[in-house]
């Protein structure tokens, strides 16, 4: 089942949301030997992004189907930066001030390893990016050094720690912002974190942000027509 979802305080939609891949520290250490080889032979110097389109979205709550085959999703939850006003080569002293709040993500996608092609059929299913409401900056949430767990079923699968992060919220919101214009509610993800779990079909997930807020779904197997 896809949702449509708002989150904004007028009651609208997200605009664009971005992920942002190999931002975290052990999943760059990881593939370090692949950056080395052909095609490339260098690790990437300016963010990576992706998109996650419309079709994607989905409320807290949302069922999401996904396909028999390979039956299994991988749950990247992160953080989003919901942009609050127009932003293009911000410094990272003040890129934090177009923030207008976060959302709690479950970035899901068919497992894959291939970085250097989009992953559209694995990324951009329906339904495939469940999205809190917007959260305003809490009293006491320090982003920087944040932390995020994963339940499935009740049991804990997984924490992450944004202190790992290649470059933390303010520094990719001025890198990406160098090369192009966020424009508010946009969606900045921070993106996944190593070792990301598994979900099957049947499966409840809940994301939790201490100090933050949390997101839950479910997912199904898809019905086809």
């Amino acid at each position: 089942m896809h949702m449509q979802h708002s989150f904004l305080d007028d009651g609208s939609q997200p605009g664009t949301v971005y992920g942002a891949l190999l931002n975290d520290r052990a999943t760059v250490e990881r593939l370090a030997p692949q950056f080395d080889s052909a095609p490339y032979k260098a690790a990437p110097q300016a963010p990576v992004l992706y998109i996650k389109p419309r079709n994607t979205f989905a409320a807290d709550g949302a069922v999401v189907e996904i396909p028999a085959t390979p039956g299994e999703v991988r749950i990247d939850a992160t953080i989003g930066l919901v942009i609050g006003r127009s932003a293009s080569r911000v410094s990272v002293d003040q890129a934090m001030a177009y923030v207008a709040g976060f959302v709690v993500v479950s970035d899901m996608t068919l497992p894959h390893e291939n970085y250097y092609r989009p992953a559209v059929v694995q990324r951009n299913r329906d339904g495939f990016c469940p999205m809190s409401h917007m959260f305003r900056d809490e009293a006491g949430f320090d982003l920087d050094n944040a932390t995020l767990s994963v339940t499935i079923n009740g049991e804990r699968a997984y924490e992450r720690s944004f202190a790992t992060l290649v470059r933390p919220a303010a520094q990719l919101l001025a890198d990406v912002s160098e090369f192009m214009t966020l424009a508010a509610g946009d969606v900045l993800l921070l993106g996944p974190g190593e070792g990301s779990p598994l979900a099957r079909a049947g499966d409840a997930i809940k994301i939790t942000v201490p100090g933050l807020g949390e997101l839950s779904h479910s997912v199904a197997e898809e019905k086809l027509a």
